[in-house]
């Protein structure tokens, strides 16, 4: 059991850079909505602790008062088991509650949990498990804001820049190899009980892997813009049906966020629209993208097991990597009861693993038992590839 000290530091260090991430931003920039994958700012603000008073505060807190009654239905995200909620695509259109009272309502519920963990006793193994929980939601919704306000500014008409400093990556030196990995039986899945996972990663489980190999680099924008000249995109060859469909409707060519300007290739940034650069890792492509461009390359894309038998063996860390995993559960996979128990769940359908992390991964949070999961066509999150063979 971790320590009440060492907890509440946590918390609060949570709760702090959720709101740093935040400075750079105009006030305007809180409320936009551009599209149905991306919420606002503000609501991330709100979200995050809503989900400390819903489940930790309004259950555990003896005489503890709402800060608002509608929050609730305000910040909850999918949770049937709760209530009512907005609309997601109406997140952008509240205008009302305003950012200043958004962050009174953050104040409120960091000092009121702060004070409830001032008595030890309070900090039973029921609550270790929820605010840890707390924590980690909140680190992923630090990297869902990031990717949001990149394609808050991203898509704004001036392309501002979030700041100067923020670093989306980093140029891998080493030669390109490829890591071969023996035929036989390897465990999968998370072994410290006592570090926090989510459900999703256990039970730990042994899995039987053909010989593979597995590429110690990602695949750089250079790399991929050669499939982009040599005609990937109007090629159906290379494209699950799904894939081809998506290309067709939606006249993708290219990576979120690349833009050819009179014949050289620019990507905006969070410090601005920069040249291309041809050695960075590959970020911004979708499921669909990244398998065709495994079969433009006459390779595939490694499983999630494949990655995590591996990934000791290589750098990961910068991108969200598409695996060829669909998202299923693990043998002896139990969902609690519950409003947690829809918090991974019932996305076990129609969805694809990611393994690693990105730039904009929290501290704390990342371990290479991790399951991340997105719908095929998504590109807006930090993804990138991998290759196998």
């Amino acid at each position: 059991m971790i320590s009440t000290q060492n907890l509440v530091s946590l918390f609060i260090e949570t709760r702090q850079r959720t709101e740093q991430l935040c400075k750079p931003l105009e006030i305007e920039d809180y409320v936009v909505q551009p599209c149905l994958d991306v919420s606002p700012p503000k609501w991330h603000l709100g979200h995050t602790t809503w989900f400390y008073e819903e489940f930790i505060l309004k259950h555990h807190k003896p005489n503890y008062t709402l800060f608002h009654p509608d929050f609730a239905f305000a910040f909850n995200s999918y949770y049937e088991t709760i209530g009512k909620r907005i609309v997601r695509t109406d997140r952008g259109n509240m205008s009302r509650p305003g950012v200043a009272k958004v962050y009174d309502f953050r104040h409120y519920i960091t000092n009121e949990l702060k004070e409830f963990l001032e008595n030890p006793a309070n900090l039973t193994e029921e609550i270790e498990h929820l605010l840890l929980m707390g924590i980690h939601h909140e680190k992923q919704h630090q990297e869902l804001l990031m990717t949001d306000i990149k394609y808050i500014l991203g898509n704004n008409p001036f392309q501002p820049k979030y700041n100067d400093t923020f670093q989306e990556c980093e140029t891998e030196k080493h030669a390109f190899e490829w890591i071969a990995m023996d035929e036989g039986i390897y465990e999968i899945g998370h072994q410290d009980p006592t570090t926090f996972h989510y459900d999703n990663e256990v039970n730990r489980h042994k899995v039987y892997l053909n010989d593979y190999q597995i590429a110690n680099k990602f695949v750089t924008n250079g790399e991929y813009l050669e499939c982009i000249q040599a005609g990937m995109y109007k090629d159906f060859n290379f494209w699950h049906a799904d894939g081809w469909e998506w290309v067709k409707r939606t006249g993708v060519s290219h990576p979120m966020y690349w833009h050819n300007i009179d014949g050289v290739w620019h990507h905006y940034t969070l410090k601005g629209l920069q040249k291309l650069d041809l050695e960075s890792p590959l970020v911004h492509v979708s499921y669909f993208e990244a398998f065709a461009y495994a079969q433009w390359r006459d390779c595939r894309l490694p499983t999630e097991f494949e990655w995590e038998a591996a990934q000791e063996h290589f750098d990961w860390g910068q991108r969200w990597e598409w695996t060829g995993s669909s998202y299923l559960p693990y043998p002896g996979y139990n969902k609690a009861t519950g409003a947690i128990g829809e918090y991974n769940g019932k996305f076990m359908v129609n969805q694809q693993v990611l393994r690693g992390a990105s730039a904009v991964s929290a501290d704390k949070h990342i371990r290479p038992t991790y399951r991340n999961f997105f719908q095929t066509e998504l590109q807006w999150q930090y993804t990138g590839i991998r290759l196998a063979k």
